[in-house]
């Protein structure tokens, strides 16, 4: 189940000519498809568009209702390898995935895509994860786009234009006959806005109508002589054709007066920033109408020269706003300058920050600085000089104030056991070389566990620590792998690998039953029913499939002494080849979200409900705290007595905890303190339940009262 239903939402689908659409950009994306008349959509889920395939997946119905077929890909590149379809047939299609770690899974298919060129609109839509909400390597598409020569397009953050960048988008790649990729950035898809509707179209041709009609031109296959075809076309015709589509389309936009001394250049990504940080200065307002001259890049590659050129007519300088290195568009930039024999002169990092995320107070000095320079007439006398006004505010450093907050496991996460348990064989047989992967698990790298050398690639744990495959090694390498990693990638690259090169390592799949880290998607181990999927697909046959021949299937991670146990197992037996242990657990997050409603319910409707409530035992806590240095729990704090003679805070359970007891699995395997307690909540509880209640205090309270007799009578003695 996917963290997020988009169940009523996708009904503004429905929308037609003249009403209005509200909502988010990636609901905007999905209506846009629509509109345009799409045939096929594909992708893999991953910020910052995990949530464009959970609205495409609860979509099914009216993607059914236009003949539009629609597929939730095993990875990247088979969501880019589907459009396929559109090189032959004049179909449109629609691909979307995370990138560039998306972009990067998706390259092969991606060169072969645009070297042969499209028939139909093929549309690669990418989420921009840049920046500092990201979490992956900080890189852009934009090389991705000019290597292979495929159209890059950047839209302002807004609904129209969004949805006019799908439109144009299609068309760009029809007119062009080469893939184009949809850059949407974080704040892109996560927008909240208007636009006008329009009537969904029915593909102009389907894949069904496609098959009845098989089509075949052998120019267009990636294959000597034609390949080298393919490179002479890129360049004499189709980049020709972009450009005269974007320039006679007028998709870049200018704004502001027909004359200064100075301009703007910035990607459509950048708009809302920049039009921030003049109406700061004091040159632009609410509405975005600004003072300097702004040349609005919605189609970062290819570059319109004679555009470019025609909006530096007059101006002494330009300061061009492209985040992020390399500076791909200030360098084509200033050699179009260069060739033209033109004096303005152009500035980019100069001023603003060679790498990072243009953030408001980032864009705003860096504006500042260079308006200062080239136009200080232009700025309002408060803020002319760079000491002055809101310039020189002092921020305050939240590093100094604010403790850091590295990503962690969530509470009742069944993926900590499994690193408790490592930590507790490692104290015993010592450390070893462990090679982590992405996904939750990846949490395991930081306090408390630290543990973790490398992360190469999804699903690539395993392989990233098969040069450690020696046959004079007296210690076997550990790595990690998630059971999304497993189907993206993993079975190939990392499980057939080591079967295949007899690796002798250790590899433990964490199978918390869903793709958790991207948002909770259905994959082919999920154990859930699914009316569109195939799921219930065990691991353990496809490993056994792959010809492993040591695996062991825990199904519950919060016996934290068995999967110690069985850690040992796998580090200590004299058999070969690869040893596999997959540790099952159902992700906690999905499974509150699944369960919490339902007992919620139950309970208001009167029903009987026990709930397990863990807690520690204050009297016997000694405060050492090692139960935390081996589970790290968000749950598990310390807590102050009012005890004078108790200088050290006891370890603690807030309301947060779901009741997984994990911290008294841990404590027991580790042989701490028995501090650790159940205590069973009933809701509703009947008869029976008040009675034996009623006998626990009496009981209680009478060996309490015993207790104190004999403190008493010790006393007077």
């Amino acid at each position: 189940m996917a963290e997020r239903s988009f169940a009523k939402e996708v009904e503004k689908l429905r929308l037609g000519a003249g009403e209005e659409f509200s909502g988010e950009g990636i609901l905007a994306i999905t209506k846009a498809l629509l509109q345009c008349g799409v045939g096929y959509v594909g992708g893999y889920q991953g910020a910052p568009i995990s949530h464009l395939m959970d609205v495409l997946a609860d979509a099914q119905e009216i993607l059914g209702e236009l003949g539009v077929h629609f597929e939730a890909s095993a990875s990247e590149a088979t969501a880019t390898a589907m459009l396929a379809a559109s090189v032959h047939y004049p179909i449109r299609g629609a691909a979307t995935f995370k990138s560039t770690v998306g972009t990067n899974v998706a390259s092969d298919a991606l060169a072969n895509l645009a070297s042969g060129g499209v028939t139909g609109g093929a549309l690669l839509i990418v989420g921009e994860d840049y920046g500092e909400g990201s979490s992956i390597m900080q890189e852009r598409s934009h090389a991705f786009a000019m290597k292979s020569q495929v159209w890059l397009l950047d839209p302002r953050p807004n609904l129209p234009s969004i949805v006019k960048s799908v439109e144009v988008g299609f068309e760009l790649s029809e007119a062009s006959n080469t893939p184009v990729m949809l850059l949407v950035r974080i704040r892109c898809c996560h927008v909240h806005g208007q636009f006008t509707a329009k009537d969904n179209k029915r593909p102009a041709m389907t894949v069904a109508e496609a098959l009845d009609s098989p089509r075949r031109d052998t120019q267009r296959i990636v294959l000597p002589p034609a390949s080298f075809m393919h490179e002479k076309e890129k360049v004499e015709k189709r980049w020709p054709a972009a450009v005269d589509f974007i320039r006679s389309r007028k998709i870049n936009e200018f704004f502001g007066p027909d004359t200064a001394k100075v301009g703007i250049v910035l990607q459509g990504g950048m708009y809302n920033a920049v039009i921030r940080a003049l109406q700061r200065i004091g040159l632009a307002d609410l509405y975005g109408d600004t003072q300097v001259p702004l040349y609005v890049l919605n189609v970062v590659y290819p570059l319109v020269d004679d555009e470019f050129l025609r909006f530096c007519g007059g101006k002494d300088a330009v300061l061009v706003i492209e985040e992020g290195q390399p500076n791909f568009i200030e360098q084509a930039l200033a050699s179009m300058l260069h060739k033209a024999d033109h004096t303005t002169r152009i500035v980019g990092k100069e001023v603003m920050p060679m790498a990072g995320e243009y953030t408001g107070q980032v864009m705003f000095d860096g504006i500042g600085a260079f308006l200062r320079e080239r136009a200080p007439h232009l700025l309002p006398a408060q803020i002319r000089a760079p000491n002055t006004a809101e310039h020189s505010q002092d921020i305050s450093d939240l590093t100094a104030l604010v403790p850091g907050r590295p990503p962690g496991f969530c509470t009742g996460c069944p993926e900590r056991p499994i690193f408790a348990a490592t930590k507790l064989v490692e104290k015993e047989l010592g450390p070893h070389h462990i090679a982590s992967d992405i996904g939750c698990h990846l949490f395991s790298i930081m306090p408390p566990f630290e543990l973790g050398a490398t992360t190469m690639g999804y699903g690539l744990g395993p392989a990233s620590a098969s040069a450690f495959n020696s046959p004079d090694a007296n210690r076997r390498s550990i790595s990690f792998v998630g059971d999304g990693g497993f189907w993206h990638n993993g079975l190939t690259s990392s499980i057939g690998n080591a079967v295949f090169n007899r690796n002798d390592g250790v590899i433990v799949i964490v199978d918390n039953y869903y793709s958790a880290a991207t948002g909770g998607q259905d994959i082919l181990s999920s154990r859930a029913s699914n009316r569109s999927k195939s799921t219930k697909h065990p691991i353990t046959k496809a490993l056994e499939g792959m010809g492993v021949k040591w695996v062991r299937h825990i199904e519950r991670t919060y016996d934290v002494s068995k999967m110690r146990d069985t850690l040992r197992e796998a580090l200590t037996t004299d058999e070969k080849g690869p040893k596999v242990i997959v540790a099952s657990s159902e992700c906690m997050l999905n499974r509150q979200r699944r369960e919490k409603p339902l007992v919620d319910q139950a309970i208001k409707g009167g029903e009987r409900i026990v709930k397990p409530k863990f807690g520690i035992d204050e009297d016997i806590c000694t405060g050492d705290h090692a139960c935390m240095r081996l589970s790290g729990c968000p749950s598990l704090s310390v807590k102050t007595l009012d005890d004078p003679l108790r200088d050290d805070p006891v370890a603690h359970i807030d309301q947060s905890c779901v009741g997984c007891g994990n911290c008294g699995e841990v404590a027991d395997a580790a042989i701490l303190c028995p501090s650790f307690y159940r205590a069973d909540v009933v809701h509703n509880p009947g008869p029976w339940d008040r009675f034996a209640d009623t006998m626990r205090r009496k009981l209680i309270g009478a060996i309490q009262n015993w207790r104190e007799r004999r403190r008493l009578e010790f006393m007077d003695a």
